[in-house]
């Protein structure tokens, strides 16, 4: 017999995201970085933090790149939609704003060539993203369901005996 509060839980976690909005928003995110590494162009990296400032505020449901699809190409391009988990999604928003932060700060104070090799850092980051392979948003779910290594496994044990 399946518990009711359980299911809410689990569909308050996820929110539907058409595929092309998911896909819009991965890969317009690494194009700009690619575009500020590739041009030294240091204000496209300021309006990345922004964009993923506002996404891990808003959630990924009403995350400006989403937004920008929906009532824009969404209207026209339909896709199918895909399940994503809120929280996951918020975790990576805010790894990518820190490390667009990190990057503004070692653009305006610390060494240029080290800061732009830390831009091609992140753009790699957001190339993997874009792929599907979302680093923070899977070790947001390995943490939190804590079965991907040994200090998660412990980190659950600790809550579970805690209960």
């Amino acid at each position: 017999m399946s518990n009711p509060k359980l299911e809410k839980r689990e569909l308050d976690n996820n929110v539907l995201i058409s595929s092309g909005e998911f896909a819009f928003c991965r890969i317009g995110i690494m194009i700009l970085v690619w575009i500020a590494f590739i041009f030294k162009i240091g204000s496209i990296i300021w309006f990345v933090f922004l964009v993923l400032l506002l996404s891990a505020l808003f959630t990924v449901k009403y995350a400006p790149m989403i937004i920008l699809w929906r009532y824009s190409f969404g209207r026209i391009f339909k896709s199918k939609n895909e399940i994503l988990n809120v929280k996951a999604m918020r975790f990576a928003h805010v790894m990518g704003t820190i490390l667009a932060g990190i990057c503004i700060l070692l653009l305006h104070f610390g060494n240029q060539s080290f800061a732009w090799g830390f831009v091609a850092f992140f753009a790699i980051m957001k190339t993997i993203s874009a792929l599907g392979f979302c680093p923070a948003s899977k070790v947001y779910v390995c943490m939190s369901n804590g079965t991907c290594c040994a200090f998660s496994r412990k980190m659950k044990e600790i809550r579970t005996a805690k209960k």
